[in-house]
């Protein structure tokens, strides 16, 4: 399954003196099995554009249970969405609401939270005794119990601790990875996109500005801060490198590769 947009715009409080366009004709096409990054400053379209990946911005007569089922949108602090007495009972809820019978909702959200890191020692908790990464993994394993084959996260490390970060990024990485499911990610951290997509997609003004695998997207760094992005910081740290004189990989994105460039230049 891929999810395409054509020439998609949309206008919030549209004939009024309020009237904005959100995002203007943009064309987009992400396939299961990518992980893609959106990136942006506020006001930029990424969170108008994410709402229509699953529908929420539609026409009335558009089939929404249908697209619901292939694309899971995961909102930012998804954790505020939790509200049944017991783990298990939160991650069912999203499967009986499709008509599934219970055995089957329970069988669909035991697998979501094995996926998420969840153990069955967890499972009769009250989802609101968990840390913040918990909740979080919780709320995902949600979304996942419903089977989408593509997964949008509208910034889901905000607000966790270093620790709690990389466990929910590893664990979506994971599921591309198990499960074969497209991720897209929306994200301000230049390192979490650096370091686990594939594609960036930067949106700038409603329009998309880039759209290209993470090493060209960074590459355009001067570009990107004139709208109020950058590049993640070892690659400022690379180009220092090389107006020192070393012959380094300026264009490098994450530190495993600075790593292996460096080591590589000083001849170790």
């Amino acid at each position: 399954m891929s999810l395409k947009l054509e020439n998609v715009s949309y206008i919030y409080e549209k004939g009024t003196s309020q009237e904005t366009a959100a995002i203007k004709n943009v064309d987009l096409e992400i396939n299961k099995g990518e992980f893609v990054a959106i990136i942006g400053h506020t006001g930029s379209g990424k969170s108008t554009l994410i709402q229509h990946f699953n529908g929420l911005i539609f026409d009335k007569d558009f089939d929404l249970r249908k697209l619901r089922c292939k694309v899971g949108l995961v909102f930012q602090y998804p954790e505020h969405q939790l509200f049944e007495a017991t783990v298990l009972k939160d991650v069912c809820f999203g499967p009986k609401n499709e008509g599934l019978s219970n055995e089957d909702a329970w069988i669909r959200a035991k697998e979501a939270l094995k996926l998420v890191g969840i153990g069955e020692e967890m499972y009769e908790k009250s989802p609101f005794e968990m840390s913040g990464g918990q909740k979080r993994r919780v709320a995902i394993a949600g979304t996942l119990a419903m089977n989408p084959e593509i997964l949008v996260l509208d910034e889901p490390t905000a607000g966790l601790d270093p620790e709690g970060r990389d466990k929910i990024l590893q664990c979506i990485s994971d599921l591309r990875e198990n499960r074969g499911i497209g991720v897209v990610l929306v994200s301000h951290s230049m390192e979490d996109v650096a370091n686990y997509a594939d594609r960036i997609i930067v949106m700038n003004g409603g329009e998309v500005m880039y759209d290209d695998v993470a090493h060209k997207v960074f590459a355009h760094y001067r570009e990107l801060e004139k709208v109020g992005l950058a590049a993640p910081q070892i690659t400022y740290v690379m180009h220092e490198l090389k107006k020192a004189g070393y012959n380094v990989d300026e264009n490098i994105i994450n530190l495993e590769e600075a790593k292996e460039n460096i080591l590589k230049c000083l001849g170790r």
